[in-house]
């Protein structure tokens, strides 16, 4: 079996080689063309038949690049711009037709390949459905076997639904990755629960395995940075790389209506934005996933995939801002 099945980009754009890349679809390359290690490579994952509820993310890897061309490299508001910050477009991990597990296969082959052939780049994910953040995160740990990994969620659900009844679903990454072994559930903090979204057996499953749960109130409350960085210093003491997952139905109904599990009363798009810029400043944050977003739900303005982009763009400003 092939140790990578990536294949080209469906949507890439061209730099002119004459010109300094002012855009993010001049700035982004594709990994083939570039000789040295990048920064960050991108990958995407787009599977959503193991979406628990009727999902198109495995739509948004392809919506996520179009929607490049609506983004400069500079960012105003930090004064930073983007451009000698190198991220290569490796393209997309090949979904078989019909066949899940084989899908997950190969994301898990894919993220391995990519980790131990670029073990200096952060890798950052484009999925799919949330399914494939287990897939991610196994990879990883192919990779880096004697290394331990940590896990910052940020998320309305704890996704630790049983896959004995579900399957591999898009509810259940985490509960996989715990009872896999291949993290501990003291090292998963979930910043974002809020409401009437977890079954209470799936509170005490948290609570039984020690998962780290900050409900959005409380978030706010102590202030959504200082929680973001004490739960970054938390898993740093204790793992080696952390692996952070965004699940786009983090974010509050109002502003995400290309999300299909999106909730009253969850995060707005500035502290989605807030969080992630400090999130990129920590150096035990290795790897990074965005997943659930469902460009077909959005508007003729692709509200929402804007929105996932410039959450993707304020992590890259906080990767170079670490280094300043």
């Amino acid at each position: 079996m092939s140790d990578h099945w990536l294949q080209i980009p469906e949507w890439s754009w061209n730099h002119p080689e004459e010109t300094q890349p002012t855009y993010v679809h001049h700035w982004v390359q594709q990994l083939k063309n570039i000789k040295s290690a990048p920064d960050m490579i991108l990958y995407g994952a787009p599977i959503s038949r193991s979406s628990i509820s009727v999902s198109g993310a495995s739509l948004y890897p392809l919506e996520f690049r179009r929607t490049w061309k609506s983004f400069a490299t500079y960012n105003l508001d930090e004064n930073v711009d983007l451009i000698h910050y190198k991220v290569a477009d490796a393209g997309d991990v090949a979904m078989h037709t019909t066949d899940i597990l084989l899908s997950h296969q190969r994301i898990q082959e894919t993220t391995t390949y990519l980790a131990k052939h670029y073990p200096s780049s952060t890798t950052c994910m484009i999925g799919g459905d949330h399914s494939t953040t287990a897939c991610a995160v196994r990879g990883v740990k192919g990779a880096f076997l004697n290394e331990v990994i940590g896990i910052l969620q940020l998320d309305t659900h704890l996704d630790v639904r049983d896959p004995k009844e579900l399957g591999p679903a898009n509810g259940t990454p985490i509960r996989q990755l715990i009872d896999g072994k291949i993290v501990e559930g003291e090292n998963v903090i979930n910043i974002g629960l809020h409401g009437y979204f977890n079954a209470k057996p799936l509170i005490d499953y948290a609570n039984e395995h020690n998962i780290g749960m900050v409900t959005l109130k409380q978030a706010r409350k102590d202030g959504l940075i200082k929680t973001i960085q004490v739960a970054l210093e938390q898993l740093s003491a204790k793992v080696d790389r952390i692996y952070v997952t965004v699940d786009m139905d983090v974010l509050d109904i109002s502003v995400a209506p290309g999300v299909p599990a999106s909730t009253p009363g969850g995060m707005s798009s500035i502290e989605l934005f807030d969080s992630l810029l400090e999130i990129g400043k920590h150096p035990h944050v290795k790897h990074i996933d965005f997943v659930c977003l469902d460009p077909s739900k959005d508007s003729v303005v692709a509200e929402t995939v804007k929105t996932g982009v410039y959450a993707w763009l304020q992590f890259v400003t906080g990767r170079i801002l670490q280094g300043k």
